[in-house]
């Protein structure tokens, strides 16, 4: 089958509006991981096992079961029980909470590394919980953690594709509907990679500018 560029022009509006479906994902997605996990690793840290345990022991299944399982448990299973989500939604809750197991990781290692001192300093100062979290520790512990927590949410976006399977309308869904009433799939599938290597290289870029400017920061 020959290459054709006119059928690539038709094509590209279609492309063009999974793609913004895609990023919109991503967006959404990296913004529930990034709080989302915060809040895991700061509960993980409780002293009252009651609250850090069942954390830790969702972090953990979270992150030993497959994101295309999770998606599929909650855009399929959950209307079962009467929760039923929009393809979109399922799909943002999906990314955000499976990314969100690993940001947590990221956090607590970063959170960890700020030394004992800070904590106790704060305590000295009289500064209430959420002063110490605030002004003390995660402005020590964050920067460090931006190359790492950048790291997943590119890793995120090239995993978008599995929203398909939950009939999201993203770049690879909108690609896959073209070739299966055109019955030509190699501009649809390489208009893909193109889309997803014009984000991934610069996305790679930035990320290798952040690991040496933020990790000259944990160094100092």
């Amino acid at each position: 089958m020959e290459w054709s560029w006119q059928f690539v022009e038709e094509i590209l509006p279609d492309l063009f509006r999974g793609f913004l479906v895609t990023i919109e994902a991503t967006i959404l997605g990296s913004i529930v991981a990034a709080i989302l996990g915060l809040v895991f690793a700061i509960l993980r840290r409780s002293d009252n096992r009651l609250i850090s345990r069942p954390i830790g022991f969702i972090v953990e299944f979270i992150r030993g079961t497959p994101l295309l399982v999770q998606l599929y448990f909650l855009f399929y299973v959950l209307p079962d029980v009467g929760i039923v989500l929009a393809p979109l939604v399922a799909g943002v809750i999906g990314l955000g909470l499976h990314y969100a197991t690993y940001t947590s990781e990221v956090y607590r290692a970063g959170i960890n590394n700020v030394p004992r001192g800070q904590w106790e300093a704060a305590k000295a100062a009289n500064l209430s919980s959420f002063q110490t979290w605030r002004y003390v520790i995660l402005p020590q512990a964050l920067p460090p953690m931006i190359p790492a927590l950048a790291n997943y949410f590119i890793a995120m976006f090239k995993e978008t594709p599995l929203l398909a399977a939950i009939t999201v309308l993203e770049l690879m869904n909108e690609a896959k509907s073209i070739a299966n009433y055109t019955y030509r799939y190699i501009e649809p599938m390489t208009m893909v990679g193109v889309f997803f290597l014009a984000v991934s290289i610069p996305s790679v870029v930035v990320l290798r500018w952040m690991e040496r400017r933020f990790g000259r920061i944990g160094q100092e």
